[in-house]
Protein backbone atom coordinates (compact mmCIF):
# COMPACT_ATOMS: atom_id res chain seq x y z
CA UNK A 1 0.00 0.00 0.00
CA UNK A 2 1.41 3.69 -0.95
CA UNK A 3 2.14 5.56 2.08
CA UNK A 4 0.66 9.42 2.90
CA UNK A 5 2.82 12.14 2.83
CA UNK A 6 1.72 15.02 4.80
CA UNK A 7 2.42 18.60 3.66
CA UNK A 8 0.37 21.09 5.64
CA UNK A 9 -2.19 21.49 7.98
CA UNK A 10 -4.44 24.53 9.07
CA UNK A 11 -7.64 24.70 11.18
CA UNK A 12 -10.41 27.04 10.42
CA UNK A 13 -12.42 29.27 12.80
CA UNK A 14 -15.39 26.69 13.36
CA UNK A 15 -12.47 24.08 13.98
CA UNK A 16 -12.43 22.09 10.79
CA UNK A 17 -8.65 20.71 10.14
CA UNK A 18 -7.77 20.76 6.54
CA UNK A 19 -5.04 18.28 5.62
CA UNK A 20 -2.36 18.57 2.54
CA UNK A 21 -1.42 15.32 1.24
CA UNK A 22 0.50 13.79 -1.31
CA UNK A 23 0.17 10.41 -2.51
CA UNK A 24 3.54 9.10 -4.80
CA UNK A 25 2.39 6.23 -6.55
CA UNK A 26 3.67 4.01 -9.57
CA UNK A 27 1.47 5.60 -12.28
CA UNK A 28 2.16 9.43 -10.96
CA UNK A 29 1.67 11.65 -7.68
CA UNK A 30 -2.23 12.15 -6.67
CA UNK A 31 -1.97 15.30 -4.50
CA UNK A 32 -5.18 16.15 -2.70
CA UNK A 33 -7.36 17.54 0.55
CA UNK A 34 -8.83 16.26 3.57
CA UNK A 35 -10.91 17.48 6.24
CA UNK A 36 -11.85 16.21 9.40
CA UNK A 37 -14.22 17.54 11.50
CA UNK A 38 -13.79 19.60 15.09
CA UNK A 39 -12.70 16.66 17.74
CA UNK A 40 -13.99 13.89 15.69
CA UNK A 41 -14.77 10.71 17.36
CA UNK A 42 -13.30 7.30 15.81
CA UNK A 43 -14.79 5.65 12.83
CA UNK A 44 -16.69 8.87 11.18
CA UNK A 45 -17.71 8.22 7.54
CA UNK A 46 -16.07 10.38 4.02
CA UNK A 47 -17.07 11.86 1.67
CA UNK A 48 -15.61 12.12 -1.23
CA UNK A 49 -15.55 15.26 -3.33
CA UNK A 50 -15.34 15.19 -6.83
CA UNK A 51 -14.36 18.61 -9.11
CA UNK A 52 -15.81 19.47 -12.39
CA UNK A 53 -13.57 19.89 -15.54
CA UNK A 54 -11.16 22.99 -15.04
CA UNK A 55 -11.45 22.95 -11.68
CA UNK A 56 -9.36 21.57 -8.60
CA UNK A 57 -9.58 20.00 -5.43
CA UNK A 58 -9.63 23.58 -4.43
CA UNK A 59 -12.55 24.31 -6.61
CA UNK A 60 -14.97 27.10 -5.06
CA UNK A 61 -17.90 24.70 -4.82
CA UNK A 62 -15.36 21.58 -3.31
CA UNK A 63 -14.12 23.41 -0.65
CA UNK A 64 -17.60 25.25 1.03
CA UNK A 65 -18.67 21.23 0.65
CA UNK A 66 -15.92 19.80 2.80
CA UNK A 67 -16.41 22.23 5.05
CA UNK A 68 -19.74 21.87 5.54
CA UNK A 69 -19.60 18.30 5.73
CA UNK A 70 -16.88 18.02 8.64
CA UNK A 71 -18.80 21.33 10.67
CA UNK A 72 -21.95 20.53 10.59
CA UNK A 73 -22.57 16.57 9.81
CA UNK A 74 -19.41 15.37 11.50
CA UNK A 75 -18.46 13.89 8.30
CA UNK A 76 -14.90 13.76 7.00
CA UNK A 77 -14.44 15.15 3.68
CA UNK A 78 -11.61 14.29 0.76
CA UNK A 79 -10.99 15.53 -2.72
CA UNK A 80 -7.93 14.56 -5.22
CA UNK A 81 -7.10 16.20 -8.26
CA UNK A 82 -8.26 14.94 -11.31
CA UNK A 83 -6.58 14.10 -14.26
CA UNK A 84 -4.28 16.75 -15.56
CA UNK A 85 -5.69 18.99 -13.37
CA UNK A 86 -4.87 20.93 -10.46
CA UNK A 87 -1.47 20.04 -8.96
CA UNK A 88 -0.85 17.46 -11.33
CA UNK A 89 0.33 19.83 -13.86
CA UNK A 90 2.49 22.81 -13.76
CA UNK A 91 0.28 25.44 -15.13
CA UNK A 92 -4.03 24.98 -15.56
CA UNK A 93 -4.67 23.79 -18.50
CA UNK A 94 -7.77 24.21 -21.42
CA UNK A 95 -10.30 21.92 -21.85
CA UNK A 96 -9.55 21.47 -25.12
CA UNK A 97 -5.82 20.64 -24.00
CA UNK A 98 -6.31 18.37 -21.41
CA UNK A 99 -9.73 16.42 -22.77
CA UNK A 100 -6.70 16.29 -25.80
CA UNK A 101 -4.29 14.62 -23.49
CA UNK A 102 -7.22 11.90 -21.96
CA UNK A 103 -7.71 11.15 -25.44
CA UNK A 104 -4.20 10.68 -26.63
CA UNK A 105 -3.51 8.28 -23.39
CA UNK A 106 -7.17 6.60 -23.61
CA UNK A 107 -10.18 7.40 -21.77
CA UNK A 108 -10.67 4.13 -20.43
CA UNK A 109 -6.82 4.45 -19.45
CA UNK A 110 -7.33 7.47 -17.54
CA UNK A 111 -10.66 6.31 -16.23
CA UNK A 112 -9.18 3.22 -14.58
CA UNK A 113 -6.45 5.13 -13.22
CA UNK A 114 -8.32 7.46 -11.55
CA UNK A 115 -11.01 4.95 -9.74
CA UNK A 116 -7.29 3.15 -8.91
CA UNK A 117 -5.88 7.02 -7.21
CA UNK A 118 -9.26 7.16 -5.40
CA UNK A 119 -9.29 3.58 -4.03
CA UNK A 120 -5.28 3.70 -2.92
CA UNK A 121 -5.97 7.54 -1.55
CA UNK A 122 -8.73 5.40 0.74
CA UNK A 123 -6.67 2.97 1.90
CA UNK A 124 -4.09 5.77 2.56
CA UNK A 125 -6.13 7.52 4.40
CA UNK A 126 -7.85 4.78 6.15
CA UNK A 127 -4.46 3.65 7.78
CA UNK A 128 -3.34 7.07 8.85
CA UNK A 129 -6.60 7.69 10.56
CA UNK A 130 -9.72 7.16 12.32
CA UNK A 131 -11.80 7.21 9.35
CA UNK A 132 -14.42 4.47 8.87
CA UNK A 133 -14.05 3.84 5.01
CA UNK A 134 -16.29 1.16 5.02
CA UNK A 135 -19.31 3.82 4.90
CA UNK A 136 -18.21 5.97 2.10
CA UNK A 137 -20.12 8.64 0.40
CA UNK A 138 -19.74 10.55 -3.09
CA UNK A 139 -20.57 14.01 -4.27
CA UNK A 140 -19.47 14.66 -7.88
CA UNK A 141 -20.98 16.28 -11.11
CA UNK A 142 -19.81 17.06 -14.70
CA UNK A 143 -16.10 15.81 -14.83
CA UNK A 144 -16.67 14.64 -11.28
CA UNK A 145 -19.71 12.42 -12.63
CA UNK A 146 -17.34 10.94 -15.32
CA UNK A 147 -14.73 9.67 -12.94
CA UNK A 148 -17.64 9.35 -10.07
CA UNK A 149 -19.72 6.67 -12.05
CA UNK A 150 -16.95 4.34 -12.92
CA UNK A 151 -15.86 5.02 -9.26
CA UNK A 152 -19.01 4.03 -7.52
CA UNK A 153 -19.09 0.85 -9.67
CA UNK A 154 -16.29 0.06 -8.38
CA UNK A 155 -16.69 0.16 -4.79
CA UNK A 156 -19.61 -1.93 -4.43
CA UNK A 157 -21.08 -1.90 -0.80
CA UNK A 158 -18.17 0.39 0.39
CA UNK A 159 -20.57 2.69 -1.12
CA UNK A 160 -23.39 4.38 0.95
CA UNK A 161 -24.36 6.77 -1.33
CA UNK A 162 -23.77 8.95 -4.34
CA UNK A 163 -24.65 12.60 -5.73
CA UNK A 164 -23.91 12.26 -9.54
CA UNK A 165 -24.92 14.27 -12.60
CA UNK A 166 -24.96 17.17 -15.22
CA UNK A 167 -23.51 14.66 -17.60
CA UNK A 168 -24.87 11.49 -19.79
CA UNK A 169 -24.76 9.25 -22.80
CA UNK A 170 -24.60 12.48 -24.52
CA UNK A 171 -21.85 15.50 -25.28
CA UNK A 172 -21.35 18.53 -27.49
CA UNK A 173 -19.41 17.51 -30.34
CA UNK A 174 -15.85 18.33 -29.73
CA UNK A 175 -15.80 17.26 -26.30
CA UNK A 176 -12.93 14.05 -26.07
CA UNK A 177 -12.48 13.78 -29.34
CA UNK A 178 -12.31 10.39 -30.81
CA UNK A 179 -13.32 9.01 -27.61
CA UNK A 180 -16.84 7.21 -27.22
CA UNK A 181 -17.52 6.68 -24.02
CA UNK A 182 -20.91 5.84 -24.23
CA UNK A 183 -20.60 2.03 -23.46
CA UNK A 184 -17.95 2.63 -20.86
CA UNK A 185 -20.98 4.64 -19.09
CA UNK A 186 -23.57 2.20 -19.60
CA UNK A 187 -21.56 -0.62 -17.72
CA UNK A 188 -21.01 1.28 -15.36
CA UNK A 189 -24.32 3.25 -14.48
CA UNK A 190 -25.50 -0.65 -14.43
CA UNK A 191 -23.38 -1.67 -11.68
CA UNK A 192 -24.35 0.83 -9.29
CA UNK A 193 -26.61 -0.44 -6.31
CA UNK A 194 -25.73 2.32 -3.78
CA UNK A 195 -28.64 5.00 -3.61
CA UNK A 196 -27.93 7.70 -5.59
CA UNK A 197 -29.42 11.27 -5.81
CA UNK A 198 -28.94 12.14 -9.98
CA UNK A 199 -29.06 16.19 -10.90
CA UNK A 200 -29.92 17.50 -14.03
CA UNK A 201 -29.42 21.09 -15.54
CA UNK A 202 -32.90 20.87 -17.88
CA UNK A 203 -30.62 23.16 -20.71
CA UNK A 204 -27.43 22.21 -20.45
CA UNK A 205 -25.38 22.32 -23.25
CA UNK A 206 -22.66 20.41 -23.12
CA UNK A 207 -25.00 17.12 -22.02
CA UNK A 208 -28.25 17.03 -23.15
CA UNK A 209 -30.76 16.23 -21.11
CA UNK A 210 -31.75 13.04 -22.76
CA UNK A 211 -28.61 11.27 -22.38
CA UNK A 212 -28.49 12.43 -18.80
CA UNK A 213 -32.14 11.08 -18.37
CA UNK A 214 -30.87 7.72 -19.85
CA UNK A 215 -27.85 7.56 -17.00
CA UNK A 216 -30.40 7.75 -14.49
CA UNK A 217 -32.75 4.89 -15.91
CA UNK A 218 -29.69 2.83 -15.90
CA UNK A 219 -28.72 2.94 -12.75
CA UNK A 220 -29.32 -0.39 -11.12
CA UNK A 221 -30.12 1.58 -7.59
CA UNK A 222 -33.67 0.55 -5.48
CA UNK A 223 -33.51 3.95 -4.11
CA UNK A 224 -32.72 6.51 -6.54
CA UNK A 225 -34.01 9.98 -6.84
CA UNK A 226 -33.91 12.60 -9.38
CA UNK A 227 -33.55 16.61 -9.42
CA UNK A 228 -33.93 18.75 -12.28
CA UNK A 229 -33.36 22.39 -12.61
CA UNK A 230 -33.44 24.81 -14.84
CA UNK A 231 -30.46 26.92 -16.69
CA UNK A 232 -27.11 25.98 -18.02
CA UNK A 233 -24.50 23.52 -17.50
CA UNK A 234 -22.64 25.75 -14.91
CA UNK A 235 -25.24 26.77 -13.07
CA UNK A 236 -26.09 25.44 -9.53
CA UNK A 237 -28.51 26.83 -7.57
CA UNK A 238 -28.34 26.68 -3.51
CA UNK A 239 -30.93 25.08 -3.07
CA UNK A 240 -29.49 22.13 -5.49
CA UNK A 241 -26.68 21.85 -3.13
CA UNK A 242 -28.76 21.72 0.03
CA UNK A 243 -30.23 18.55 -1.58
CA UNK A 244 -26.59 16.99 -2.37
CA UNK A 245 -25.87 18.01 1.31
CA UNK A 246 -29.18 16.42 2.84
CA UNK A 247 -29.48 13.08 0.77
CA UNK A 248 -25.54 12.61 1.33
CA UNK A 249 -26.12 12.88 5.43
CA UNK A 250 -29.26 10.84 5.30
CA UNK A 251 -27.22 8.14 4.09
CA UNK A 252 -24.25 8.55 6.05
CA UNK A 253 -24.41 10.85 9.21
CA UNK A 254 -25.66 9.64 12.65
Amino acid sequence: MTAIRWLDETVSDDGVTERQFQLDRRSGRVPGLLWLPPSPAPGYPVVLLGHGGSGSKRSERIVPLARWFCARAGLAALAIDGPYHGDRVTSPMSAAEYQARIVAEGLDVVTNRMVDDWRETLDAIESATEADTSRIGYVGVSMGARFGLPLAAAMGGQLRCAVLGKFGLQETSGMYQGADPAVRIRRDAEQITAPVLYHVQWDDELFPKDGQLAVFDLLKSPDKQLIAYAGPHGETRPEATAEWRRFTCRHLAA
